[in-house]
């Protein structure tokens, strides 16, 4: 009975993301949020701190909740595609960074208009714009058997504070295309869902 049950703790843990796979998961999905505060940091002309305070919070909260919702909708489908979980996981990993890499490749301009502030409409917009890609990852980390509220807490506030960083910054790196950002973190995707798919076929 014993040997039973540790087999099955080690299949519903082996696919598990440790802390530092998280960060890197999360630092990949912050590249949208990164990009668009330069963008408004480039344009806004009230108050800078206030303003990158709000496109802070509502980027990190639509990535603190959109994995959630993504997390428990995957909950009502996992009888059905268990045994394949590890293929859901790869090619989400897959398809995101693609489309993450393939949009750094197209034109963006980050010269948005001149604006004195953001309104609650907006930033509910950025909030949710920027954390599609969450929602869709969120369902993957269920598969994996991850944490959520650990995995939400730790994307929404790397988002957060990349958010920040990315307002305050942008006038100091204005030579300086985001759009590399977006391959690496593409590739940083990519790379998770391989080590996903490795790990259950070549690992176990």
């Amino acid at each position: 009975m014993g040997i039973i049950i540790n087999k099955i703790k080690k299949t519903t843990t082996e696919n598990k993301l440790n802390i530092l796979e998280l960060l890197f998961l999360a630092l990949a999905l912050a590249v949208d949020a990164f990009v668009v505060s330069f963008s408004y940091g480039l344009s806004c002309q009230g108050k800078k701190n206030i303003e990158a305070f709000k496109v802070a919070f509502s980027v990190g909260l639509g990535q603190f909740i959109m994995p959630i919702i993504g997390w428990y909708g995957a909950c009502q489908i996992y009888n059905h595609i268990a045994p394949i979980d590890h293929w859901v996981a790869f090619f989400v990993f897959l398809v995101l960074g693609i489309k993450t890499i393939t949009n750094s490749f197209k034109s963006c301009d980050c010269q948005c208009s001149i604006v004195a502030g953001i309104g609650l409409k907006e930033l509910f917009l950025i909030g949710v714009a920027t954390s599609i890609d969450a929602l869709v990852s969120g369902s993957m980390l269920y598969f994996m058997k991850t944490d959520i509220w650990v995995a939400a807490g730790i994307i929404g506030t790397v988002t957060f504070i990349c958010s920040l960083i990315g307002f305050n910054i942008c006038r100091i790196f204005k030579q300086f295309s985001p759009h590399i950002l977006e391959i690496s973190s593409g590739v940083i995707l990519i790379g998770l869902g391989c080590k996903i798919l490795f790990e259950h076929l070549y690992l176990q």
